[in-house]
């Protein structure tokens, strides 16, 4: 399904969020270690387009959102032709150093990233690698150049209808997951209303042919039949879930928890919106079912258009930075900061002595990381974002700091 992948005027990366960052890229770029973060972050990692579309800084995200883990598109084959890994199609990743520094800060912040090979347009190294082995040889550069724990096969036009290259791709993907123990692989198709299309029951069947089972498969229902939002969008996927079950043979069980959700944020290509309350919907649907996957396109757009309405790089729909990320936060089973914490009740004027000049803890306010309080005539400090965890009580995560009595 078409995406808006424009080429935008390329940002500069934005400064690294504080020393620690900065020393722990550091440290990453020097060993060239992963985090190796669970398999629930790289099934919750939005796209992210690092080198185009006007990309947001990755720290700045992190911090706003508590996401850790981003989905980097895409790898492509050279424009000029061949069978060498590329970013775009033009930047080589042999000798690439942009991305690699923004997988850096990304790792340095505690988080880390999946990378997606193929997507809509450009030539796929499926089409062009020829063989099953040398498509899989391609990838494993990219593998091993980040020392990768998660790759996406994005499969769609025009590789999508290619029997060969599709061969080539799923191959390769069997391949990978062998020799890279552990490797965490999705792949991603179009969606339609009936799951996914005649090429899609293909991909399948010739997924099944040769013995491959991949994490997780993923439709985008989107760019196509989808006006009626995040209901339209349940349905083909629990349509999707009858597919995984008659063309793999899986159970009901095993058929969601190898399936997900790979969503469009606000104005699609084919003017469907897709709101928050649409997210919610698809959301619900994927935790109450067990799947296996919740992702979107892409973290490019999650924001509000202002001096634009182009739409990649903001959605055309209402609401606050990034606020379809903290789905994704959410999934992978973290709990996102508010996007403005309410302010904490005012201190009084005067203290009676032997009293604190904190506020008292209450219950039920959200309290984030530096604020005080005071409880059981003690202060104490946040050091995260915190709610309904009780200062002093045993059993609890340790988000307080006890600053002594007051």
């Amino acid at each position: 399904m078409q995406r808006s992948r424009l080429a935008a005027t390329l940002v500069a990366a934005a400064t690294v969020a504080g020393a620690a960052a900065v020393v722990a890229a550091t440290a990453h770029a020097q060993t060239g270690t992963s985090t190796g973060l669970d398999n629930n972050w790289y099934a919750a990692a939005p796209y992210l387009m690092p080198q185009s579309n006007n990309p947001p800084d990755p720290v700045t995200v992190m911090n706003a959102t508590g996401q850790k883990a981003f989905q980097l598109a895409f790898i492509l084959a050279p424009k000029s032709g061949g069978c060498s890994p590329t970013w775009d199609g033009t930047s080589p990743v042999s000798s690439d150093t942009t991305v690699g520094d923004a997988i850096n800060r990304i790792r340095g912040n505690g988080g880390d990233v999946s990378v997606s090979v193929g997507g809509y347009g450009g030539t796929k190294l499926g089409q062009t690698c020829g063989t099953v082995d040398a498509t899989a040889a391609a990838y494993q550069q990219v593998v091993a150049k980040y020392n990768l724990k998660a790759i996406d096969f994005d499969l769609e036009e025009p590789e999508y209808e290619d029997t060969a290259a599709i061969a080539n791709e799923l191959g390769a993907a069997k391949k990978l997951q062998a020799d890279n123990p552990g490797l965490f692989v999705s792949v991603t198709m179009p969606g339609t209303a009936a799951g996914t299309g005649w090429f899609g029951t293909q991909l399948l069947d010739q997924a099944k042919s040769i013995g491959f089972s991949p994490n997780n498969f993923s439709i985008m229902p989107f760019d196509g039949g989808f006006n009626g939002g995040g209901a339209s969008q349940v349905s083909a996927l629990e349509a999707f879930h009858g597919l995984l079950q008659s063309h793999l043979g899986w159970d009901s069980d095993t058929a969601y928890a190898h399936e997900g959700f790979s969503g469009m944020n606000g104005k699609s290509d084919t003017s469907e919106y897709f709101n928050i309350s649409d997210f919610q919907t698809v959301y619900d649907y994927a935790t109450s079912h067990h799947l296996g996957r919740f992702t979107f396109w892409a973290v490019n757009r999650d924001r509000q258009c202002t001096t634009t309405t182009d739409n990649s790089v903001c959605s055309n729909v209402q609401q606050n930075d990034w606020d379809f990320t903290k789905f994704t936060t959410r999934f992978a089973g973290a709990t996102p900061p508010q996007t403005t914490p309410p302010t904490s009740p005012t201190s009084p004027t005067s203290n009676p002595p032997g009293t604190c000049s904190a506020p008292e803890w209450q219950k039920t306010q959200v309290y984030t990381a530096g604020t005080l309080v005071s409880h059981n005539s003690h202060k104490w400090t946040a050091k995260w974002w915190t709610q309904g965890e009780e200062p002093g009580t045993t059993g609890q995560w340790g988000v307080w700091t006890d600053n002594g009595g007051c």
